[in-house]
This record gives C-alpha cells, structure tokens and sequence, in this order.
C-alpha cells in the first residue's frame, strides 16, 4: 500500500484533493488549523456562490459533509504541521500537538486572507459603522436578517460599494488584481436590490474585470435588470455629515468632482496571501512569489508543483482564485501527488 498524502487547508481546494484522492482508493490525510472544515465560503459566512448561485453552506457545506463521512480520509482540525522533512514518497510530518504523520506527498490548499480595511483608513473603515466590508454583507445575507447598517439596524436607501480596496493598490503594495471582487461586488448589489427594491445601489469603479462569461450575467444583468448604476471614479476619501456617509472622488469619465451621500458603504476587499505564507514557505521548504504567495510551476507540463518535488499546491494558495477553479486545481494537484506516491512505490517493489 502506498503511503497517503497529505493534505494542508480544508477549504475548497483542499476538500477537492481529499475527495479525488478518496475515489482512487488513496487514503488521504487532511489538516486544517481551525476547528472547522470549509476554508472562507464556510468560516466567514459567505452568501450566494459566483457562478450557480448555490448558497455556500450548501455547496461547500456538501463538501465538507462527504469530508467528513469518509473514511479514508483522516482529518485532523485545529493542528498545524510543525514540521516537514523527507523526500517523496517518504515524507514525515509533525503536527503542533505532536502528532507524527508519515506520508508519500503533500498538497498545500491554505488559501487566502481578506485584505484588511484598516490599511485604507481614508476610505471610512473603522471610523464609521456603517463603512462595512463585502464579506460582512455576505455574513448579513446567509444570516437571514438582511443587509442593515450596523449603527441602528435601519434598512439602508442608498448603498456604495468601492471597488479594488486591497487590490491594484501600489500605495498600499498591493499590485495585482484580487480577479473576483468585481463580479461578487456584481452579485452582491443584485442580492441587495432583490432584497430592499427601493435601494439605490451605486458601484465606484476604476476598470470592471467580469471576466469570462461573467459579463452578461453579473456586469449587464445588474444594471439592465436590477439597475444597479456604476461610476468610474477615483475615491477620495469617506467622511461623515453627522447623518450620512460622504463618498468623495473624482468621476474620471466627464473629470469633475463628485460628493454623493449614503447610508452604507461596502468595501469590496480583496485577497492577500495567506498570514501564515512565510511560516508554511519554511516549514515545507518551498518558495514564495515576490507577492506573498506560494510559488508554483508552469502549468503545461506539471500539475501544481513546487520548488520542492513531492510538494503540490492548490487554489487561492498561489494567487487570487475563484472557488471553481481552486476546487479544479485541488483535483489536478491530487492526481499529480497521487503519481507520486505511486511510482515511489512501483519503484520500491521493482528495485
């Protein structure tokens, strides 16, 4: 029998690996730092999913429920691995609570962290209640109370979402395109709209990026349906008349100063490597991009390979990342660590 692979994160990606490894008859070892399985969809409480418009605690909910049915996946939750040593097919792993693991592979599924608002403080979060970020109106909606603003619980009449806070952002050192944000922003105004029809709901705006086939369905269908109105713009600052929430900037299409006032204001934030990137790049011996993120090899002739063989990575790990792709790349990562562990042993019998 071959040894079983290790699998770090329990979020989409990795729940994917597991369960791929799991129908070849590979045993898998899943370990995931927080109590949880179900990665940020599940622990932050995601609402309706981009593309299907399944709601997260289904669809990853289900994944998470056939995780934890099987049983030839053995999970460890709230462990971390402290340590990493060996060559494939021959890997050992300690976990923080001593734990000591020996598998063939390993697949590094530890997604991503939201960017913090904090770092734009000019933009009103943590300032003013109201000023609140896309993943707490997430939380709002899959709660079922509704989008409110938090300062009194009253049902907002004019709502702002800010595009690209934490994303394309020199100032800030955040250069690359966060590739989700702006079809959730999207999805996120139409829910809003459905749910407070009276709403207006504004979106500010440097570029749309609804990439794909999202551009009909998320980026058209939210004006032309739900009119939701968009402005391209550069966002000065948010401030606060003592009632309403002040969006200052510049509409860059006609350049002229524009002051509109809100009830609520969405920070559409995007995704930062992981906080744990620099521990987990030392622990596993692996290299990071200069971004943060895990590195990875080109993808024509590897299957999410590392800088170390035996070493695999998936999903928001190496980089922004849709939950539909990162789940298509735990099940790519999972057949090219299965390789491994396999032909190590193919080897071993042969020689």
């Amino acid at each position: 029998m071959s040894k079983p692979i290790l699998i770090v994160g329990g979020g989409p990606a990795g729940l994917a690996a597991a369960t791929a490894l799991s129908s070849v008859g590979q045993k898998a070892i899943l370990v995931e730092k927080e109590q949880r399985l179900g990665g940020a969809p599940i622990l932050s409480g995601y609402a309706k999913l981009v593309p299907t418009g399944e709601w997260a605690k289904d669809a990853i909910g289900g994944m998470v429920s056939r995780v934890e049915t099987d049983a030839s996946i053995q999970r460890h939750a709230g462990r971390t691995v402290a340590e990493f040593t060996g060559e494939p097919g021959a890997f050992r792993a300690k976990l923080s609570d001593g734990t000591t693991l020996d598998v063939g592979a390993a697949i590094l599924c530890t997604g991503f962290t939201h960017f913090d608002s904090v770092n734009k403080p000019e933009w009103g979060f943590g300032t003013y209640p109201d000023v609140v970020t896309t993943t707490q109106v997430e939380q709002m909606i899959s709660s079922g109370k509704g989008v409110r603003c938090p300062s009194d619980g009253r049902k907002p009449e004019r709502v702002a979402i800010l595009l690209c806070v934490g994303s394309r952002d020199r100032q800030i050192g955040r250069e690359w395109c966060s590739k989700i944000c702006c079809t959730v922003s999207c999805n996120i105004a139409m829910e809003i709209r459905e749910e407070l029809p009276d709403c207006h709901v504004y979106i500010y705006y440097m570029d749309i990026r609804t990439f794909g086939l999202y551009e009909t369905s998320y980026y058209w269908k939210s004006q032309e349906e739900f009119k939701v109105k968009y402005i391209k713009a550069r966002i000065a600052e948010v401030t606060s008349n003592g009632q309403k929430l002040i969006v200052k900037g510049e509409d860059t299409l006609v350049k002229r100063p524009i002051t509109i006032p809100f009830d609520m204001v969405v920070h559409a934030i995007g995704m930062d490597p992981n906080v744990d990137n620099r521990s987990l790049a030392s622990v596993f011996g692996v290299a990071l991009q200069p971004q943060g993120f895990i590195g990875k090899a080109n993808a024509y002739a590897t299957f999410g390979e590392t800088s170390r063989p035996g070493i695999f990575v998936a999903g928001a790990a190496t980089g922004p990342e849709t939950i539909d792709d990162s789940i298509a790349q735990g099940k790519a990562a999972a057949i090219a660590a299965y390789a491994v562990v396999n032909g190590a042993r193919v080897a071993a019998q042969a020689a």
